[in-house]
């Protein structure tokens, strides 16, 4: 059973996540990051499988919470969700280029949010152990791990998607609103510069094998 970490500081709006997710999962929520990352630093406390963040905390906001997080090689594969009443574009990109999973704006129905939360958890934990080579990349999908000249290679949750897909459709050219569909779980039909970054820090990751991974002028992208 799937652990989440929910960090909500409304109280009734935590109570009624908690209440929904239970039936599940296990469910824990914190007011407060302060109070995360105090239970998250205990050891003796089993780590989250999942945490959905809500963005307007007092102290350290939704967004310093991701950060944090993406900044340690242990969390850099945590599923994300981002949890907030805004609603701009710019909003929803700022989330995702922080490296939330996902983003659900408030008001929000109970059975989308669990949708979503079972979605995520599916693709971040694949049932099968299909091993893919491509050149001097091999991705184990049931272990998620990616190695380069057999070297491992530290990829966030969303690079290592990424990068799959990419691998699973190689010399297929690939549009950056199909990308964002699959990889992001949901049709972002918005600004692409999030995932033109994603791009570039995955290059920068996988060195000179990065060469592999072909812009598609005006149109996406596609390994080759």
């Amino acid at each position: 059973m799937a652990n989440i970490w929910i960090v909500e500081d409304d109280e009734d709006i935590r109570q009624i996540i908690l209440y929904a997710l239970r039936t599940d999962f296990k469910a824990i929520g914190f007011e407060s990051g302060a109070d995360f990352f105090v239970t998250l630093e205990n050891k003796e406390q089993p780590q989250p499988d999942m945490v959905i963040l809500d963005i307007m905390l007092s102290g350290d906001d939704g967004l310093t919470i991701l950060k944090k997080l993406r900044q340690s090689p242990r969390y850099q594969s945590l599923p994300i969700m981002m949890l907030t009443a805004k609603a701009s574009e710019y909003d929803k990109v700022k989330g995702l280029d922080f490296g939330a999973d996902d983003y659900l704006t408030k008001p929000f129905g109970v059975m989308e949010l669990l949708s979503r939360v079972k979605a995520l958890l599916r693709r971040s934990n694949p049932d099968n152990s299909k091993e893919y080579t491509y050149q001097n990349i091999k991705i184990n999908h049931g272990q998620r791990t990616v190695t380069v000249d057999n070297e491992t290679i530290t990829l966030t949750f969303k690079e290592y998607e990424l990068l799959y897909y990419l691998a699973t459709n190689k010399s297929i050219v690939l549009s950056r609103d199909k990308i964002l569909e699959v990889v992001w779980g949901y049709d972002f039909g918005g600004e692409t510069r999030t995932l033109d970054m994603h791009i570039n820090r995955l290059r920068q990751k996988l060195g000179v094998a990065g060469e592999y991974i072909k812009t598609i002028r005006n149109v996406g992208y596609k390994m080759e």
